[in-house]
């Protein structure tokens, strides 16, 4: 029986990391971008991370590896049987590609928004079809992180649920469903904490390394909140501390200068191999 396929819209960091995850797990994959650069590079970078979680013992080596393809039009996700759209935390960019993926897939198809902030419904109020829209925060990499959060919209309907779970459980990942919201569960506690830590050390009260050994020695927390941000990407970590901010009117979600300065000077964590570490040319 052939294995369903999915398409996959975006080729930064999370759509590399999520179709890496996918492949790993012998599903087809069409990674979708609109960027000549982003596709030239796509096949390396996924087949450099497909060798890291086998290092890593994230993916199962020996299995089977689904095919990869490259695309850059909405037209090449017409067959697959799920739809992840991973493209930069900006809301009218999602609702406009959202728009087109509905024109061109079957009906039904769900269509997953890959977001780390940004409200379901704020979205689903925009788009054709809000009962096939669910929300996955995917975090980076997918193939290290064994659970998920699933976002329900107030327009998201029961099919489209079961079918993301149905995903999920062929990834061997763990969804658990969450209520609506800015930043949902994971964003709204952590992003907040990153952007205090960035606070303390711009007050001169610790250093950087002080910080997150402070975090993992004192409070059990598994790499630091300011190594978590270099993961995570600064840039993405300003973003979603934006749409936070904007939203909910918490002022400690307000991006720290710190990080705004991260950000401008190009320093945006591994991706950039410097953010608040080095980490050396790769």
């Amino acid at each position: 029986m052939e294995t369903p396929s999915a398409a996959v819209f975006g080729a930064g960091v999370m759509g590399i990391g999520i179709a890496t995850l996918l492949v790993g797990r012998g599903m087809p994959v069409t990674l979708v971008d609109v960027d000549q650069a982003r596709r030239d590079t796509a096949r390396r970078r996924v087949r450099d991370e497909l060798r890291l979680a086998h290092l890593m013992g994230a993916l199962p080596r020996g299995g089977p590896t689904g095919e990869l393809r490259i695309a850059d039009s909405v037209g090449a996700a017409a067959q697959a049987a799920w739809v992840i759209e991973a493209i930069s935390e900006d809301p009218e960019l999602k609702a406009g590609l959202h728009g087109e993926i509905a024109a061109v897939v079957a009906p039904g198809t769900p269509r997953i928004t890959n977001t780390s902030s940004i409200p379901v419904d704020e979205l689903a109020g925009r788009i054709p079809s809000p009962e096939d829209l669910v929300g996955v925060h995917f975090m980076n990499p997918p193939y290290l992180i064994g659970t998920f959060e699933v976002v329900r919209g107030q327009q998201t309907g029961e099919r489209a649920m079961a079918a993301v779970q149905d995903l999920l459980s062929a990834l061997d990942r763990k969804g658990i469903v969450v209520g609506d919201g800015p930043g949902f569960v994971t964003s709204r506690l952590l992003h907040r904490m990153i952007n205090d830590a960035a606070n303390v050390v711009e007050e001169g009260r610790a250093s950087v390394e002080d910080v997150d050994a402070l975090m993992t020695g004192c409070l059990g927390h598994q790499t630091g909140p300011l190594r978590t941000a270099d993961l995570i990407g600064i840039d993405n970590l300003v973003d979603s501390l934006t749409v936070l901010y904007e939203r909910t009117g918490d002022p400690g979600c307000r991006p720290s200068g710190l990080l705004l300065r991260k950000v401008a000077d190009g320093h945006h964590g591994r991706k950039s191999d410097r953010g608040f570490y080095e980490y050396g040319t790769r």
